[in-house]
C-alpha cells in the first residue's frame, strides 16, 4: 500500500461498462498528474488494466487512508463501494456511468472538471443515515446486516404471499399478507421504497420508513416514523412463512417461520462527497425529468420566513 502520508483515492467500477473503463483510465491520468495515487480493488484491476495504480484486497480495509472512494456505474456500484467505505468512514464520490445515478455527483461529460475538484478538495461532506439489521428467532440472534438504502422483507420466490405482523416501537401495528415490506432510509426513498409506492424523503429528514408491498388489508399504508423508532418485522409461523431478507438488494438471508427482524437507525452512517450546491429539489426534477414548464421565479419565503417571522 502506498504510505500513510501520501494522498489516495480508491477507485470501484462497474467494469462490465466499457464507459466506465474508459472513464477510470481517464480519472486515473489526471489524479496522477496531480500527484494523487490511485487504488483499485483485486478483483477489479485486470479488467481496468492501470499502469501505476496499487491493487489492494477487496475487504473493509481497501479504503483505509484514502482521501474519496471515486465509484464509477450507477447507484447499484455505489451501494457495493459504500460496503468498502463505511468502516473506514471516507467519503464516497459517484461518477454516474448508470440510468439514474440518483446518488451520484458526476457525469461522464464533466469527468475532469469532477476530478480537477477532488484533488483541490472543493466538495463538501454529509453524513447519510443507515438502518441496522438484526434477526432473530426464538429468542436467540440469527444474523445480523445493515443498509444504505433499505432493508427489505419479502416473500421467497414464487411461494405465496408472506403472513407477517408489524410492530413499531415495541407495539404490535397491525398483521398482513403481502409480498413484502420495505424499510427505508430518506437515502432509499428515491430507491426500492419510491417503486412500492412511498414518499420521497429529503435526505436531511432523520426517519425511517415503512412501506408495505402489495398487502391484502385495509391499512396498509406507507408510514414515516422517528428516526429512533423500532420497526419490527415478525413471520407468522404457519405453511406459508417462509420469507428472504434484502439489504440493499445485495445481501441476503432466508428468514424461516418465526423469524423476527428488527430495524433501527444505525450507528454508523455513510460519507457522500458532494461536489454541487443545488438542493435536493433540483437533482429531483433532473434525475426523474420532471415537468416544470410554466414555473416563474418569485422572491417567495426563505426558511424562517412566514407571517409572524
Amino acid at each position: 500500500m502506498t504510505s500513510p502520508a501520501a494522498r489516495c483515492v480508491l477507485f470501484v467500477t462497474h467494469t462490465g461498462r466499457p464507459l466506465a473503463v474508459a472513464a477510470v483510465r481517464s480519472a486515473a491520468r489526471r489524479f496522477v498528474a496531480a500527484g494523487v495515487g490511485v487504488r483499485v480493488l483485486a478483483d477489479e484491476a485486470a479488467e481496468l488494466g492501470l499502469d501505476g495504480a496499487v491493487t489492494v484486497p477487496t475487504d473493509a480495509a481497501a479504503a483505509e487512508g484514502c482521501e474519496l472512494v471515486v465509484v464509477f456505474g450507477g447507484d447499484g456500484t455505489l451501494l457495493r463501494a459504500a460496503e468498502l467505505a463505511r468502516a473506514t468512514r471516507t467519503p464516497l464520490v459517484g461518477v454516474n456511468l448508470g440510468h439514474v445515478g440518483f446518488l451520484a455527483e458526476a457525469e461522464s461529460d464533466g469527468l475532469e472538471a469532477a476530478v480537477d475538484r477532488m484533488v483541490v478538495r472543493d466538495y463538501t461532506v454529509e453524513e447519510r443515515m443507515t438502518v441496522a439489521v438484526t434477526v432473530t428467532r426464538g429468542g436467540q440472534e440469527v444474523h445480523r446486516d445493515w443498509a444504505l438504502n433499505e432493508a427489505s422483507v419479502e416473500k421467497h420466490g414464487n411461494e405465496h404471499m408472506l403472513d407477517i405482523v408489524v410492530e413499531v416501537d415495541g407495539r404490535p401495528l397491525s398483521r398482513w399478507g403481502c409480498d413484502g415490506v420495505v424499510m427505508a432510509t430518506p437515502t432509499g426513498s428515491t430507491a426500492y421504497a419510491f417503486s412500492a409506492g412511498g414518499p420521497v424523503v429529503w435526505p436531511q429528514v432523520q426517519a425511517l420508513l415503512l412501506i408495505p408491498v402489495s398487502a391484502h388489508a385495509l391499512f396498509a399504508r406507507p408510514m414515516v416514523v422517528g428516526p429512533d423508532s423500532l420497526l419490527a418485522i415478525e413471520v407468522v409461523q404457519g405453511p406459508v412463512g417462509k420469507g428472504i431478507l434484502w439489504c440493499d438488494g445485495r445481501r441476503s438471508f432466508e428468514l424461516p417461520s418465526g423469524a423476527r427482524v428488527q430495524a433501527a437507525r444505525g450507528q454508523k452512517p455513510v460519507l457522500l462527497a458532494r461536489l454541487h450546491a443545488a438542493p435536493f429539489t433540483d437533482r429531483l426534477v433532473a434525475k426523474f425529468d420532471l415537468p416544470v414548464g410554466g414555473w416563474r421565479a418569485g422572491r417567495g419565503l426563505t426558511a424562517g420566513d412566514g407571517p409572524d417571522a
